[in-house]
């Protein structure tokens, strides 16, 4: 069964791939309202104090901000017994 945590999500960059010289090519998005999302937790691949990094359609990544608090994601996390310190 997939497990998920409930995170509310703001402005957020797409990563589509990289260039020749291997830099990212990004695509900001702004968001008027921020938005409440179920994530898979299989899809998130790094949390920092400001973004989570997650996977998404056609191997691109997007770096969501974030409206709750580090430690909340962490507590989230380690509740699903995902957290290893």
């Amino acid at each position: 069964m997939k497990k998920f945590i409930r995170i509310t999500t703001g402005h957020y960059r797409i990563v589509h791939g990289y260039d020749a010289d291997n830099r990212e090519i990004t695509e900001e998005v702004r968001v008027e309202v921020p938005m409440v999302k179920l994530v898979a937790i299989d899809r998130i691949l790094s949390v920092s104090s400001r973004y989570i990094l997650v996977t998404g359609s056609f191997d691109r990544q997007m770096y969501w901000e974030y409206e709750e608090s580090f430690d909340e994601i962490a507590a989230l996390l380690s509740a699903q017994g995902l957290l290893i310190n």
